[in-house]
């Protein structure tokens, strides 16, 4: 159970955050390969730091952290799960805080108005908020609450799947995205993954005898 665990699991996020991730690296491609500046790319060109090290390490927190679901190995390599562990929180850091400076300081595209830019403001927060506080919990040893908000916590950074898949949709059905359309697809996508991330925390889980905590 645990061996198809450890393969489908970290498979599924991984297969769900391609579309981010090539997004990251197309945008990296542009800033580094001299692409002609428009009006939608110009925000990224005069401040390329923050987009950059967003792209970097969302990618890295999205992929490495697939892993961190898989059951056996977290049992068998602790030490990797740790070392991981410390990686993941170190990237969801800087990829929720350049995020809300991003929200907070680059001048908005024409499909992003107030009610966005406030829920950006809001789940980036949280991003960084449920981080510290998995930081915290697993310093004191409380693996229950550690384990539930950095589940949360990936639930936020991996929001970015859940909107390319819901606003690709919507453009597909019905055209361009306005201001309102666009701020409640990505809300609900947020929502949607927090409540995803609930489900999987209040799953029974069986234990092994003899499994590391």
């Amino acid at each position: 159970m645990n061996s198809r665990s450890d393969k489908l699991i970290p498979a599924a996020i991984i297969l769900f955050s391609v579309i981010p991730v090539l997004g990251g690296v197309l945008r990296l491609t542009e800033l580094g390969g001299g692409a002609e500046i428009t009006p939608d790319n110009a925000r990224f060109f005069a401040s390329p730091v923050p987009v950059v090290l967003h792209a970097v390490t969302v990618s890295v927190y999205s992929l490495l952290g697939a892993f961190q679901f898989a059951p056996g190995l977290r049992r068998r390599r602790p030490a990797w799960h740790r070392g991981a562990g410390r990686v993941l929180i170190l990237c969801g850091l800087i990829g929720a805080l350049s995020g809300l400076w991003m929200t907070a300081f680059y001048p908005k595209p024409a499909d992003v108005g107030a009610l966005l830019t406030g829920i950006r403001l809001v789940f980036g927060t949280a991003w960084a908020v449920f981080l510290v506080l998995g930081f915290l919990a697993i310093r004191r040893r409380d693996v229950p609450a550690h384990r539930a908000w950095m589940v949360r916590a990936f639930a936020i950074g991996l929001g970015a799947g859940t909107q390319a898949v819901l606003l690709s949709a919507w453009i597909a059905a019905t055209g361009p995205l306005g201001q309102l359309s666009k701020a409640v697809l990505m809300l609900a996508s947020w929502v949607i993954n927090l409540v995803v991330a609930e489900w999987i925390l209040r799953r029974p889980v069986r234990v092994p005898q003899g499994a590391h905590r």
